[in-house]
This record gives C-alpha cells, structure tokens and sequence, in this order.
C-alpha cells in the first residue's frame, strides 16, 4: 500500500501543471455600460416609476437618478467592442520593407533667377536730358529703356544682416529644475529662520551700540505746561443748627481716603464745567 500511494504522487508529480488562465482584454476592461431601459428596472430600484415608463425616459440625464453603490448613468448610448475611436490613416508608403529597401533623397527644387531691381535713378537722369518731361513720355522711355542694378550694387545697397556671435542660441531660456532636495530637507524654511536669527542679532547690536542720552533737564515752558492753579473755594454756608450733626452715611472707607478724593476735586475744578463744577471737562 505504501509503495502504490508513492507511485501515485510520482504521477500526478510528473503530470504538465496546467498553465494559468488569462483573462482576455473584454474581462479587463469591459464595455462601457449601456443606457438603463424599461427591462433592467427592478423593484426598489431608485428609478423604479408608476405610470406609462418608455426607455427614453431613462436616457435624460436630468431624470435619471443615481443607483446606490453604482456609477452615475451616462445615458447615452455607445458603440461597441468593435468600434475604433479617432482617425484611421492608411499607410501609403509601403511601411517597413520599402523603408528599409531605398532611401527616399529630397529633391531640390529648381531656383527662379534673381532679378534685379530696376534702376529708377537712371532711367529718370535718362529721360530727363532726352528732354522728356510728362508721366507717360517717362513710361515709354522706362519701357525702351530697362536699366537695372548690378549684383554687386544691389548688394551694397541692401541692408546686411546684423553680426551675432556663433554660439548664440534663439528662443526662449528653459526654466531651471526644481530643487526637490532642498524642498525634501526644509532648506528654504531654514534658511528664513537663519535670515530672522541674523536680522534680531543686528538689531540688538545696533541698540547696544545707540547713543543714551543724558537727563532731560525741565525748562520754564515745560515747568508752565505742566503747573495747575490752585483754586481758592469758599466754604459752603450750613445753617447754625446743622454744623453740629454728623454724617449718617460714610462712603469713604477711611478718612484719609476721603480727603484724597476732596484734593483730587479741588484739583479738578477748574478745568470741569457746572456750578459745584463736577460737570464734564471743558477742554475736548
């Protein structure tokens, strides 16, 4: 029995492994997904509808609703696997073989002779000692006598083509690589950090190095600016029977906080508006 089980696993071990299943190019990408009809509506769909349904309903795309969990219908019908988008040229030029047995030479079209520009200086120095005077004597006289500038003067007389250096290269400059590195790595926010250390470091410098002036010393109109009058108030009048009787309200916590709110009033009135002049300040 042992030696029949391993005859059998050296069958099936020596068998040709099946080779694996490729899926085709219309199970990668399958076709497009065709416009819903009144056939592929089951119930609770979300476009299940009551009523008379025709399959051009679901061909509006303002009508048609989003399945869950499906895409978005198109509504528009497409062709089918067979279809090739795009333009299909047909080569005309034989393709590799006849590439590959002559090579097609461009052939150099035939050049016009140049003609050279009409002598009009000339022509009228000509005319005008054969005493010919009118427009139309000039026109007879420049068609029997056609005289033209000579290569060499016509050269002369062109304006020649400006000199440029022989590596000078025409066109717009390419645009230098991005640094990728340097972005990786932080380098420009270090850089501004080194930037922002510097700069505090030579404002420092500079107030240590500023000159400290010396003590301000008070003149007259400093002394004048700041003097506040004294104001002389006369005592209020109080009946007789009235002078004896104390206060019965005290909002003052402690006398001497009382007489520095007095001072401070007294100190006050002159610039306060009002009778008792606990009115508002008269300067803005």
């Amino acid at each position: 029995m042992p030696e029949a089980r391993n005859s059998c696993q050296d069958l099936t071990r020596w068998k040709k492994k099946k080779p694996p299943v490729r899926r085709t190019v219309s199970q990668i990408c399958p076709p497009p997904r065709r416009p819903l009809t009144v056939a592929d509506i089951r119930p609770g769909m979300e476009n299940e509808r009551l009523g008379v349904v025709r399959d051009s309903m679901f061909q509006n795309p303002l009508i048609v609703k989003a399945e869950l969990g499906k895409p978005r219908e198109r509504s528009c019908s497409l062709p089918g696997i067979n279809f090739n988008y795009g333009l299909y040229i047909r080569g005309l030029d034989g393709g590799v073989p006849e590439a590959i047995g002559h090579w097609n030479v461009f052939k150099q079209q035939p050049t016009c002779p140049h003609e050279l520009t009409r002598n009009y200086i000339a022509m009228n120095r000509g005319a005008v000692k054969a005493g010919l005077v009118t427009a139309r004597e000039n026109l007879h006289y420049r068609q029997l006598n056609d005289i033209r500038i000579s290569d060499q003067d016509d050269r002369r007389l062109k304006k020649e083509p400006p000199s440029l250096p022989p590596n000078m290269t025409f066109g717009i400059r390419a645009r230098p690589s991005t640094p990728f590195f340097d972005l990786l790595q932080h380098r420009y926010q270090q850089l501004w950090v080194q930037e922002q250390k510097d700069t505090q470091k030579a404002i420092k410098l500079e107030k240590k190095h500023k000159v400290i002036l010396g003590k301000l010393y008070e003149t007259r109109s400093s002394q004048l600016r700041k003097y506040k009058p004294p104001m002389g108030l006369d005592t209020l009048w109080h009946m007789p029977h009235f002078q004896k009787v104390g206060p019965h309200l005290a909002t003052f916590p402690t006398e001497a906080d009382r007489q520095r709110a007095f001072k401070a009033h007294r100190e006050e009135c002159a610039v306060r508006q009002g009778t008792l002049r606990m009115g508002n300040y008269t300067h803005p």
